[in-house]
C-alpha cells in the first residue's frame, strides 16, 4: 500500500511531457498511471492533503486509457478535419467576412486534438462519442463555409462559437443560448446575461463543447441571449479568465444585436467568485448583478472551506487587494445586485462576508436564502431571483449616474461609469474618488490616494451647460475645466502637482516620464493579460546552474499557461525577435544578459544591476552564479508594453487545487535563490520581493 501511495504520488506530479515518453516505451504502465491518477482524484478535492505542499495531484488530472481503434480512428477525424481547415485559411483570404468566421470551426478541432494530445479524455463512454460528433460538426461548418454559408450564426437555441484571443493567438471557445425572438436581420437589441461556470477539474474544451450543446444552463430569461465563457478552463474569470470574459462578449456583441445597457452578470459556486469578481470591479458596465455561493476573497474563504492555515508574506496580503472583493463594496452603488445562497451551504461565507463589507458602506445587501437547501437553488429562490433580476434589468444601466462612488487598490481596475482614476499616490493602498453632479454647471469630487483623475462622459450624455466652462471643485479647489462638445460629450482631465490639484492639459502626459498607469501597473502576471511573447535564450548564459534553471522554468512555464490558460504561447529565440514583436507584445525574456542579447540590450535601463560576479538591486547584492532576478517594466524599447524577466504567471502547482489561491504570488520584482530548490509554490528560495514606485523606481527603505 505504500509503495501504491509513493507511486501515485510520483506520477501524479510529474511533468506530462516524462509521462507521455514512458508511456510510449511501456503500454501498461500508461495505463496503470492514468488508471491510479483516476482512481485518486475524486477523494482529494478540497480535502486536507490539498493543503499539503508536497505530493500535489495533478491539474487537470490525466485522462484514462481509450482503446487503440477508438484513438486511430479520432486521430484520422482530427487530420482531416484539420487539412480541412488549413485549405480553408488559403481559400479563403480574399473573403474577410468567411475568413472570421473559421474559428467557428477551428474549436471543435482543437477540442478533440487536445483531448487526444495531451491525454484529457477522461470518461471514454461519454467523450469518444462526443469527440466523433464535434468532428463531423466541425466538417458540416468547414464545408458549409467552402460554400459560403454560415447557418450556425442565424440559429436559435443552443449554439456553440469560437474567436481568436489576442493574449496568445488561441482559439477559444463559448456556448450561446440564442433567444427564440432573434430574427435576423432585424435590430432589435436583446438583453444578454452572462452565466459563468462552475469548477471542473475535467473541464476540457471537449467536455465544454459537449455541454454547451446540449443544456441551456441554469437560467434562460426570456428574449436574451445566455453567454457562457470557457474562460480558459477553471480560474473563475480571474487573469485570463478575465480577459476572455470580455473577448467572449466583444465577439458576441459584433455578431449578434445586443443592448449594452442591458448585460447580467450571474454565476454559482465558482461562477459565483467569477460573478462577484466582475460584479465589484466593472460595477458600472453591468444593469445587475446575481452572484450564487462561491467565494468573494482569499484570507477569509481558505480558513473557513479548506480549513487552511496561512502563512502569507507581506506582498502576497498586498496582492490579496488585487481581488478581494469586500475591498470595492462600495462599487456596488453603480450595479444592482441580488444575492443568494443555500441556508446550510458553507460556501454562504462568501455572501456573509460581503455583506458586511456593504454593510459597513451604508448598504443593506439583497439575500435570498434558499430554505434547507446545500450547494444548489430552490424553485422559490430561483423564481424571486429571476423576478428581481428582470425588473432591474429592464430599466437598463444608468449611463451618467448623478454621483460616483468609487474604490480601487491599483490602476488595474481604474474606471467607474464617467470617473477614471489615471495615477495613485501608492499603489496597493485604498484609493477613493467620490463625485457629484452639481445640477448642470459643474461637479464636486473628493478623492484620497488619488495623484490623477479624468472624467469623461460620452456622447449624449452630458448633462452639464454646454455654454460655460463647468466648476470642478476638488478637495476644496474650484477648477475651471473645458466646455461640453455640442455633442454633449465632456472630458475633463485633473491631476495633483506640488500637493494642489490643477487641471491637466491634454498633452501632459507625454511629458509626464515613466509613471505607472492602466494597464501598465504590475505585477508580474499583468503581462500576460495583453499580447505575450516568450522569448527563448540562444546563448550558454554565464552559469550552468542559472542556466538550467531558466530553461527549466521556462519550459514549465509554456506547458503551464498551455494546461491552466488553454492556449499555446508563441514562442521565438531572441535572434527571431523582430521590431514589429516589440512594438506589439509584452516581451517575456528568458536566461541572462550573456544567454539572451536582448536583456543585454535593455539592461541599463532596468533598475537592476547585472554582472557575471553579482546580482545588485538597491543596496542588496547577490551573487550571480546562485540567484536569478524575475521583474515586470515597461519595455524600454517600447515603454508601452512591458517587458518581463524570467517568470510566468506566478501561482503554482499548489494554488491549482482551490481557485481561491490563484492570485499573483510575487510583485513587481523578485530574486530567487536557485540553490534552493522550486516548489509547488514558489520557483525557489525568494531571497527578495517589493513593488516598485510609482514611477518605476525602486523603492527607499
Amino acid at each position: 500500500m505504500e509503495v501504491c501511495a509513493i507511486t501515485r504520488a510520483r506520477i501524479m506530479t510529474a511533468p506530462l511531457s516524462s509521462l507521455r515518453s514512458a508511456a510510449t516505451k511501456t503500454p501498461i504502465v500508461r495505463k496503470l498511471a492514468l488508471l491510479l491518477c483516476l482512481t485518486a482524484i475524486p477523494c482529494f478535492a478540497d480535502g486536507a492533503i490539498d493543503n499539503r505542499l508536497d505530493g500535489v495531484r495533478r491539474q487537470p488530472p490525466l485522462g484514462s486509457p481509450i482503446s487503440e481503434a477508438d484513438r486511430q480512428e479520432l486521430q484520422s477525424g482530427v487530420d482531416t478535419l484539420g487539412k480541412e481547415i488549413r485549405s480553408l485559411e488559403t481559400e479563403l483570404q480574399k473573403k474577410p467576412s468567411l475568413l472570421a468566421l473559421l474559428p467557428d470551426v477551428q474549436i471543435f478541432h482543437k477540442a478533440v486534438a487536445w483531448a487526444l494530445q495531451y491525454d484529457e479524455i477522461f470518461n471514454p463512454t461519454n467523450e469518444v462519442p462526443a469527440a466523433r460528433e464535434q468532428l463531423r460538426k466541425g466538417l458540416e461548418r468547414a464545408r458549409a463555409l467552402r460554400e459560403g454559408r454560415s447557418p450556425w450564426t442565424l440559429a436559435t437555441g443552443l449554439v456553440v462559437r469560437g474567436y481568436r484571443s489576442r493574449l496568445d493567438d488561441s482559439v477559444q471557445p463559448y456556448g450561446l443560448v440564442v433567444p427564440p425572438s432573434f430574427q435576423p436581420p432585424s435590430a432589435t437589441r436583446h438583453r444578454l446575461d452572462f452565466w459563468f461556470h462552475g469548477r471542473g477539474e475535467t473541464l476540457s474544451e471537449l467536455n465544454f463543447l459537449r455541454d454547451r450543446s446540449r443544456s441551456p444552463g441554469e437560467f434562460r430569461p426570456r428574449d436574451t441571449f445566455v453567454l457562457h465563457p470557457y474562460s480558459r478552463y477553471c480560474n473563475g474569470q480571474k487573469l485570463a479568465g478575465e480577459v476572455d470574459a470580455f473577448e467572449a462578449l466583444e465577439h458576441v456583441q459584433r455578431n449578434y444585436p445586443i443592448d449594452n445597457n442591458r448585460i447580467v452578470v450571474r454565476g454559482f459556486s465558482l461562477g459565483g467568485a467569477a460573478c462577484w469578481h466582475l460584479a465589484v470591479h466593472h460595477a458600472s458596465r453591468w444593469v445587475a448583478a446575481a452572484p450564487g455561493a462561491g467565494f468573494s476573497e482569499t484570507p477569509d474563504f481558505l480558513k473557513v472551506f479548506q480549513r487552511e492555515t496561512l502563512q502569507p508574506t507581506w506582498y502576497e496580503k498586498k496582492l490579496w487587494h488585487l481581488y478581494d472583493c469586500p475591498d470595492y463594496a462600495i462599487n456596488l452603488t453603480h450595479c444592482p445586485t441580488v444575492v443568494y445562497s443555500g441556508e446550510k451551504d458553507s460556501q454562504k461565507q462568501a455572501a456573509d462576508i460581503m455583506e458586511k463589507a456593504l454593510l459597513k458602506e451604508g448598504m443593506n445587501m439583497t439575500h435570498i436564502i434558499g430554505a434547507g437547501a446545500g450547494h444548489n437553488y430552490t424553485p422559490a429562490a430561483r423564481a424571486e431571483i429571476n423576478a428581481r433580476i428582470d425588473s432591474i434589468a429592464a430599466r437598463g444601466r444608468e449611463i451618467v449616474p448623478p454621483r460616483v462612488r468609487f474604490a480601487t487598490w491599483t490602476l488595474k481596475y481604474n474606471q467607474m461609469a464617467w470617473v477614471v482614476v489615471d495615477g495613485l499616490e501608492t499603489h496597493w493602498e485604498e484609493a477613493r474618488i467620490d463625485a457629484t453632479l452639481q445640477g448642470n454647471t459643474g461637479v464636486t469630487v473628493s478623492t484620497r490616494n488619488v495623484s490623477a483623475f479624468s472624467l469623461e462622459m460620452p456622447a449624449g450624455h452630458c448633462p452639464l451647460d454646454g455654454t460655460a466652462a463647468p466648476a470642478v471643485t476638488v478637495d476644496g479647489t474650484v477648477l475651471r475645466a473645458a466646455r461640453p462638445g455640442t455633442d454633449r460629450s465632456w472630458t475633463a482631465r485633473f491631476e495633483k502637482r506640488d500637493a494642489a490639484w490643477k487641471v491637466r492639459a491634454q498633452e501632459a502626459a507625454a511629458s509626464d516620464g515613466l509613471r505607472k498607469k492602466h494597464n501598465l501597473q504590475g505585477p508580474i502576471d499583468d503581462a500576460f493579460l495583453n499580447s505575450f511573447l516568450v522569448v527563448k535564450p540562444s546563448g550558454q548564459g554565464w552559469h550552468p546552474a542559472t542556466h538550467a534553471w531558466a530553461l527549466s522554468e521556462r519550459e514549465r512555464a509554456v506547458e503551464n499557461w498551455r494546461r491552466h490558460f488553454r492556449g499555446d504561447a508563441r514562442v521565438k529565440s531572441d535572434s527571431e525577435v523582430n521590431e514589429q514583436d516589440i512594438q506589439s507584445h509584452n516581451l517575456i525574456l528568458w536566461g541572462d544578459p550573456a544567454s539572451n542579447p536582448l536583456i543585454a540590450r535593455i539592461l541599463s535601463s532596468l533598475p537592476l544591476g547585472w554582472t557575471k560576479e553579482a546580482l545588485t538591486l538597491g543596496g542588496a547584492r547577490f551573487d550571480a552564479d546562485k540567484a536569478m532576478p524575475v521583474l515586470v517594466f515597461p519595455n524600454p524599447l517600447n515603454p508601452s508594453r512591458y517587458v518581463v524577466l524570467n517568470s510566468g504567471f506566478t501561482f503554482r502547482e499548489y494554488d491549482y487545487l482551490n481557485n481561491a489561491r490563484q492570485v499573483p504570488k510575487l510583485p513587481d520584482y523578485a530574486i530567487i535563490n536557485i540553490t534552493k530548490p522550486a516548489t509547488s509554490r514558489f520557483p525557489g528560495e525568494v531571497s527578495d520581493a517589493g513593488f516598485f514606485t510609482e514611477t518605476w523606481t525602486l523603492p527607499k527603505h
